[in-house]
């Protein structure tokens, strides 16, 4: 039976035209999918594409800061009071411990290791407002309410930058996170933890005035080692950080009060480890510790305290009383023994009780050796 098909090769001229025809019809798709698609589709292909085409494309990431060596020499220098014509000036800005002088070398700056990109210290000055929101006596945090707090600190922020210009100032909150007791509670440890929501209550004050946090810790017959772990949390986040109070770790069986408690190296160290492991883990600027202190015994072997360049280190000056007394003490226990940083704390009430009644200037504070970065009001 004959199929409808014909089977027939046909001639080169009809294989020619049939060609053509198929050319031609593809052609014609061609067209019609280029010039009648797009419309269908409402897809352009002008100059109104790239947005689109911008916004399906991954962000490119944010550059990583990079630290100004150069002007973190510089900021050291300044906070100790070394001339720009001494040629130990020279000597620190080139990494050598010697120069040609008979001059005596500067006990300040202390060389440490440089810090991870991100520091705060010394390009900034913190100004930082300490308590425990439960407690008016323990500070200015627990007195008033939170705007008034803020508007406090707002303004303590705003003079000190006109006092120094040439630094601006971070604000901070430092919370008295763990209190030392006088009692010694169900685990005998005479301290007692405040609830989580202490500490985000803290955090929403930083956060109103874009300042960071710090906590604040007095472990009595606790430990720090004991006590950090439980905060893992908090020191995840880049906004966190530490103080220890050691007249409150105390080493026996003597009750918080009774005695001047102490902390040594070892245990400042494994802070130190503790925070640093933190921002490596989590990609963290560096953190920064605190360590409150009044007298010398307060700290022991300070000479063996290692910051690393994830975790700068804060020697501050505690003690309260006159403006004389304070300078003594900060030239007794703070200058003499040089860590890193250092910081001072004022008394809006205690400092007024020893003649005359009041507070130290912020040009004498600028004025003291080295001058301090970090400065807390109680």
């Amino acid at each position: 039976m004959a199929s409808a098909r014909s089977t027939k090769p046909p001639g080169r001229a009809g294989y020619a035209l049939r060609v053509l025809a198929v050319a031609v019809g593809v052609a014609a798709v061609v067209a019609a999918a280029y010039f009648f698609l797009p419309a269908l589709t409402s897809v352009s292909y002008g100059t109104e594409a790239s947005p689109t085409l911008a916004s399906l494309l991954p962000s490119k990431p944010k550059p990583k800061p990079v630290l100004d060596m150069q002007d973190y020499n510089k900021r050291l220098l300044a906070l100790a009071h070394v001339a720009t014509s001494s040629p130990w000036y020279a000597a620190f800005m080139a990494g050598t411990t010697t120069a040609s002088t008979t001059e005596k070398k500067p006990l300040w700056p202390i060389t440490t290791v440089m810090p991870k990109a991100g520091a705060i210290l010394p390009f900034k000055r913190i100004v930082a407002y300490y308590g425990n929101f439960y407690s008016k006596q323990m500070g200015i945090l627990g007195e008033f309410d939170k705007d008034t707090v803020l508007a406090k600190l707002k303004s303590e922020v705003a003079a000190w930058e006109a006092a120094d210009p040439t630094t601006p100032v971070l604000p901070a909150i430092e919370y008295i996170d763990v209190t030392a007791q006088g009692s010694a509670g169900r685990d005998g440890k005479y301290r007692l933890r405040m609830p989580d929501t202490q500490i985000d209550l803290a955090l929403e004050y930083a956060k109103e005035i874009d300042g960071i946090v710090i906590l604040d810790i007095q472990v009595g017959l606790s430990s720090v080692e004991e006590e950090l772990p439980l905060l893992d949390d908090y020191f995840k986040m880049p906004q966190v950080h530490l103080a220890i109070d050691p007249e409150f770790d105390m080493q026996g069986t003597d009750a918080p009060g009774d005695v001047i408690g102490t902390t040594d190296a070892a245990t400042i160290n494994w802070a130190i480890d503790y925070l640093s492991k933190k921002v490596q883990e989590y990609d963290l600027p560096p953190k920064i510790l605190v360590l409150h202190r009044f007298t010398q015994k307060m700290i022991t072997n300070y000479q063996n305290i290692r910051p690393t360049p994830e975790v700068q280190v804060v020697m501050q000056m505690d003690g309260w009383g006159s403006p004389q007394r304070k300078k003594n003490t900060y030239y007794h226990v703070v200058n003499p023994e040089p860590v890193q940083f250092t910081g001072l704390k004022l008394f809006y009430k205690n400092d007024l009780k020893e003649d005359p009644p009041r507070l130290l200037t912020k040009k004498e504070i600028l004025n003291l050796t080295p001058t301090p970065i970090f400065i807390q009001y109680q």
